[in-house]
């Protein structure tokens, strides 16, 4: 039975799409078979993260309306399997459905990723409705940090108890100076407990910009190894 995660954060632009790509790498190098989708309606980014834009015919809510098989939606990442999310929200669309939808998909996996879009809108909904467990992504600042204390809140009030904590484009100079909260402070005002720190990366931005496939530094992989190991239950001291 796979482990399904929602990653999910309050506002917009703080990395959960690079997140669940970047742990999705890791955990597929671990020898985990690893199935990500996109639950982003109409402002999907996955797709360019891993490279296959131009591959997205089908998504979930194909599968989910009977216009396509399960396995037609799927679009093959290396050994990641990759579902894009619907252009368009569609009233069919309710989390009894998503439940039903993704018990068919679950047997076949190690790890299932669902990739949230920002607030607490109708797809964080959907985006939780089968997950038994969450990551909540947050950026060392204080507007991310208070959306997401409330983002964590909202998923322990719909059944998810098992949630942790990533503070993403973390630089540690920039924290000492005081010019950004530091990783303590974050724990303290989310009141999530902390999985992993991943560093500022600027190859991420050049990847989805040029729809070029995920490339991450050695520092930046080497934190989603980490995160990976710890998910499946590994005692990982924190690096930075």
């Amino acid at each position: 039975m796979a482990k399904k995660i929602v990653i999910a954060s309050g506002k917009g632009g703080v990395g959960k799409s690079t997140i669940t790509a970047g742990l999705s790498r890791a955990l597929e190098t671990e020898g985990k078979k690893v199935l990500a989708i996109d639950f982003d309606i109409g402002l999907r980014s996955l797709d360019l993260l891993f490279g296959v834009r131009e591959q997205v015919v089908k998504n979930w809510g194909d599968v989910l309306l009977g216009n396509c098989e399960k396995e037609h939606a799927i679009i093959q990442v290396g050994d990641i399997d990759f579902i894009s999310a619907p252009l368009n929200f569609n009233e069919a669309f309710t989390c009894e459905k998503v439940k039903e939808m993704i018990a068919k998909y679950e047997e076949n996996y190690d790890v299932i990723f669902f990739d949230a879009p920002a607030g607490i809108s109708e797809g964080f909904s959907l985006a939780c409705a089968a997950a038994d467990s969450a990551i909540v992504v947050s950026t060392p600042d204080d507007v991310c940090v208070r959306s997401v204390e409330i983002t964590a809140q909202k998923i322990a009030s719909s059944g998810i108890k098992d949630i942790r904590l990533v503070i993403n484009r973390f630089i540690k100079k920039l924290s000492a100076k005081r010019r950004f909260l530091n990783i303590d402070e974050v724990i303290n005002m989310t009141y999530v407990q902390l999985i992993g720190v991943v560093p500022y990366d600027t190859r991420i931005g050049y990847s989805s910009m040029n729809h070029s496939s995920f490339n991450l530094k050695a520092s930046s992989q080497k934190s989603f190894g980490r995160i990976a190991k710890r998910l499946l239950g590994e005692n990982i001291p924190l690096k930075l």
